[in-house]
């Protein structure tokens, strides 16, 4: 019997053609359906388009209106795919793996570097495995599907700008491939009986990269406008100290008017580790802050805006922080 598949077209690359200024989203659901008639012979198609944009523009509204969608139809199907933009599919990727948690029905996030409808395009390939994939037996959570590779939704990075070989898994092995047509599961699913969805965000989360020689007074900036910041340091986690810096005055008024810290590293690979240097120790057990260890900035971001619009007692957050969901954190 056919799976029955259900495709969410939201614009991106992989619908668009160009125009007097660049490539604009412009086809639609069902254009996109007819340049992978193969699908057909395995799984039954429905398509929506809840927005045609560039994922550029992807703000925290779109990804409710997906939850919403995916969860509005979600007992009529026994999978989905959603066609993305490149650009901010690693955070919606990461975003609704925290809104759809445990889904023990595949949702599959796709695109491509090159329009559908161009000869040299890798987007048939890339919707074709798609839905291989969501109408696979043993697929399941939320996943990229791109050039053959399957990655966690909470793992996946964009590091290359036109290259097909657009994604990577940070920290953490590709789930599977899909070769000529066949899936290769190198990590079994584990399902469960039922998903949870969350369909509230809090949007009031920033992130901030140092640079040598900026000072505290752009965090505290950042903290006037957010209700939780990441900031990222160097290496395992280095945060600069002293005077002439002035973090550890920023952070300590801000601690105690209940804002949450996180610290991250802008090193993508092997994660941070607060404990190995003076600069990362000091910070650390002085204040009640989070580390990140191997998150990615995309799952850093999107797991605090759910997590601070579910509570924002600084156990709880906490607590969540550090759960586990969808292989995002790993060691720590």
């Amino acid at each position: 019997m056919k799976k029955k598949i259900l495709l969410i077209a939201t614009g991106g690359t992989i619908a668009s053609a160009s125009g007097e200024d660049g490539l604009i989203p412009q086809l639609n659901a069902d254009a996109l359906l007819k340049h992978v008639p193969e699908i057909f012979e395995f799984c039954e198609v429905d398509a929506v388009q809840p927005y045609s944009i560039d994922s550029t523009n992807v703000t925290p509204s779109h990804w409710v209106c997906l939850a919403e969608t995916i969860k509005e139809n979600y007992e009529k199907y026994d999978g989905f795919v959603v066609c993305h933009g490149t650009d901010t599919m690693s955070y919606t990727a990461a975003m609704l793996s925290y809104m759809v948690q445990g889904s023990p029905k595949p949702i599959v996030l796709t695109g491509s570097q090159q329009p559908i409808d161009r000869e040299d395009t890798d987007g048939r390939i890339n919707l074709r495995d798609s839905f291989l994939y969501a109408a696979y037996e043993g697929a399941a959570d939320v996943v990229i599907v791109f050039q053959g590779k399957i990655i966690a939704g909470t793992r996946a990075k964009k590091v290359r700008t036109k290259s097909f070989n657009a994604f990577t898994s940070v920290d953490f092995p590709n789930l599977g491939v899909i070769i000529g047509g066949k899936i290769i599961q190198y990590i079994p699913t584990q399902k469960q009986d039922k998903p949870k969805f969350f369909t509230k965000l809090n949007e009031k989360v920033g992130l901030l990269t140092l640079t040598p020689g900026q000072k505290g007074d752009i965090l505290d900036a950042y903290f006037r406008f957010n209700d939780a910041v990441v900031l990222s340091g160097y290496g395992t986690g280095g945060i600069p100290e002293g005077e002439y810096y002035g973090f550890y005055e920023v952070i300590e008024r801000w601690e105690k008017k209940g804002k949450t810290l996180v610290v991250t590293t802008q090193v993508q690979q092997e994660g941070s580790d607060m404990n190995v240097y003076r600069v990362g120790r000091g910070l650390k057990s002085r204040f009640e802050l989070l580390e990140s260890y191997s998150m990615t900035y995309e799952s850093i971001i999107t797991k605090l805006m759910w997590i601070l619009a579910q509570t924002k007692t600084d156990e709880e957050v906490k607590e969540l922080f550090y759960k586990t969901v969808n292989y995002d954190l790993i060691g720590g």
